[in-house]
């Protein structure tokens, strides 16, 4: 198979949702009481943010602007 950026992309998201899924069976199976300051249950929970921040951002619309679309709202100009 030829690696191409949008192979790389779809095996970016399948790492990142087993990340996810390994993080929540860690937090699921997190023995309780939770105290307020546990460093390694708030570590599994910053862990899990910067996991779900990044598989947004791979879904994210990014505008580009170029001098024919300086702005979103600009639409399309065509010639």
């Amino acid at each position: 198979m030829i690696d191409t950026y949008q192979n790389c992309i779809i095996a970016a998201r399948a790492e990142l949702a087993m990340a996810r899924q390994l993080l929540q069976d860690e937090i699921s199976s997190y023995p309780s009481p939770i105290a307020g300051c546990d460093a390694q249950f708030n570590h599994l929970l910053a862990e899990r943010q910067k996991v779900l921040t990044a598989i947004r951002s791979l879904d994210e619309f990014v505008f580009v602007p170029t001098p024919r679309t300086p702005t979103p709202q600009a639409g399309v100009e065509s010639r």
